[in-house]
């Protein structure tokens, strides 16, 4: 497993100024999960990701500390 769960993707050639994949990430924070937006050079789209590896596991436990 990459770590990783793919939320949404969207095209990287949006109209100019248009920003959907951060838009869509950021309410996805709003409602509490930590996504974020990064580039799939292969495919030249930008997807919307939540990572489930060991590193959020322990980012989780210490905010519950």
């Amino acid at each position: 497993m990459n770590g990783r769960v793919v939320l949404e993707r969207f095209p990287a050639g949006g109209p100019r100024g248009s920003w959907p994949a951060e838009e869509f990430a950021r309410d996805r924070r709003s409602e509490g999960q930590p996504a974020e937006v990064v580039m799939d050079l292969a495919t030249d789209a930008f997807l919307v990701i939540v990572r489930d590896g060991p590193e959020r596991r322990g980012a989780d436990e210490c905010s519950v500390a």
